[in-house]
């Protein structure tokens, strides 16, 4: 038993069809979850409406998102508890602090998606935006490979369950060329990797 000083959460990636997520969204109340994650999948998030009207699970949303039509009205509406956003998806660190303002507005948290493939320069964005948004929720850390770390000096640190970003100016991270271009595979980096598809070049979703 962990008691409920143990924050969790769940990723469900929209793998439920509506009806069985909002089931699962009531299920899960008396646990106190810290977040449900991607309860529902982009084309289907209408039905955070019946979430909200049926449970208190907290919901976090927005890994897939691309564009403010689809995480304007979750936000507006109060359907989500946590914005799940990809700095590198959702425009940048400009776009992503335009937002974080909107959920200013109308009291929803910040969860900046950060796992799978992302990389430490998209993390120290994230790390900036966490640092300069009030209504900071939490921080996804995403451990990378020594040699990653190798790469980018100045990448941010994990000390007591937080990331810290340095004095440094800008993000102030940087990249060794030298180390890059020697773990290079031309024959891998030619390749498609599933894994870092969000959306088909036609635009349709892909479900991690």
């Amino acid at each position: 038993k962990l008691g409920f000083g143990v924050k969790l959460t769940h990723d469900v990636h929209e793998h439920l069809r509506p009806h069985n997520a909002v089931a699962l969204a009531k299920l899960l109340e008396p646990y106190r979850l810290f977040f449900l994650e991607d309860l529902l999948s982009p084309e289907q998030v209408h039905w955070y409406r019946q979430v909200r009207q049926q449970c208190t699970t907290p919901q976090a949303m927005g890994e897939l998102f691309i564009n403010p039509h689809e995480w304007t009205p979750l936000i507006t509406e109060r359907l989500i508890d946590f914005v799940r956003v990809r700095v590198s998806k959702g425009g940048g660190i400009t776009n992503c602090r335009k937002i974080a303002t909107l959920c200013e507005w109308f009291g929803v948290r910040t969860a900046w998606q950060e796992g799978g493939d992302n990389d430490p320069v998209n993390q120290m964005a994230a790390v900036h935006l966490d640092l300069v948004s009030w209504n900071f929720g939490i921080q996804e850390e995403n451990h990378f490979a020594p040699e990653e770390y190798d790469l980018f000096p100045g990448h941010a640190r994990l000390e007591g369950g937080y990331l810290c970003a340095n004095e440094q100016p800008g993000l102030g991270i940087d990249i060794d060329e030298a180390k890059a271009a020697a773990l290079l595979d031309p024959d891998k980096a030619a390749k498609s990797m599933f894994m870092a598809e969000d959306r088909r070049v036609d635009g349709t979703v892909v479900r991690p």
